[in-house]
């Protein structure tokens, strides 16, 4: 875990999103050699730089990143299967080509910037988009979907068919997210696919490293009491509930949570 704490612990803008992304699948994937997918960023990276115009204008540099990503290599979003946690690891989305929104996005954002051409990434209710990094530029890029580009009326269109259902598009869901969030929301679908698939070890696993992006995190420290209940492990179990009663003692699960604790006592 210290090598993830090393590359995470940084100021934002310091944090190399696709290692940092890599560091977490190593504890998944024992013999994966980081630098071999790095390189690979900088092998598609090159063919990128191969067939950029002379003049840079955003849709153009986006149109040729599209171009290259999804025609020529076969980069697409996995809607078929798309809890399979190799959606949820980089170097599976690099060497298969195939990912959910937030994977498929490190992979452009990492590209992107090597181009020198700065993007963002936008956490959507639903869904996750990326935008290039300049002030009203007004356009945004779905990755998931063959790098898409979006317009505000679109991405409001997105959500409303992500949710069937009417929802206005407010200001602060377009608001840029962070290289921690964006690993953070990594982690956590994850954490989510390993409780469904009850693979305890592997989510614990996940949680911890939650617990290293963003400390003393109360859901996260509850959910590893919780973890550590179902495990049998009621020492640590008792410590964590007992740490996020007392970080959050009006919690809407309080009285559940106490419950809990005195059946261990």
């Amino acid at each position: 875990m210290q090598s993830f704490l090393q590359a995470t612990n940084l100021p934002d803008h310091q944090i190399n999103l696709a290692k940092a992304a890599l560091i977490y699948a190593k504890y998944e994937y024992l013999q994966l050699d980081i630098d071999e997918y790095l390189n690979g960023l900088d092998t598609i990276t090159g063919k990128i730089k191969e067939r950029l115009p002379e003049t840079l204008y955003p849709l153009q540099v986006i149109k040729t990143i599209n171009q290259y990503l999804f025609e020529e290599l076969g980069f697409q979003g996995n809607d078929k299967d798309y809890y399979d946690p190799r959606n949820s690891y980089l170097n599976e989305v690099i060497k298969r080509r195939t990912g959910i929104p937030i994977t498929l996005a490190v992979v452009y954002l990492e590209i992107a910037k090597r181009l020198n051409f700065p993007m963002v990434g936008i956490g959507l209710p639903g869904h996750f988009i990326i935008r290039p990094d300049f002030e009203d530029v007004g356009i945004f890029v779905d990755v998931f979907n063959q790098g898409e580009i979006l317009f505000e009326e679109d991405c409001e269109l997105r959500m409303q068919n992500i949710y069937q259902q009417p929802i206005k598009l407010e200001p602060h869901f377009l608001t840029p997210v962070s290289n921690q969030q964006i690993l953070g929301r990594m982690l956590t679908n994850l954490k989510y696919i390993y409780l469904n698939s009850q693979e305890y070890p592997k989510m614990l696993r996940i949680i911890e490293l939650l617990l290293l992006l963003f400390p003393n995190h109360p859901i996260e420290i509850r959910d590893r009491g919780l973890l550590y209940y179902q495990l049998r492990q009621w020492e640590k179990a008792t410590s964590d509930l007992e740490l996020y009663l007392s970080i959050l003692p009006t919690a809407q699960d309080e009285e559940t949570i106490r419950q809990l604790l005195q059946k261990m006592r």
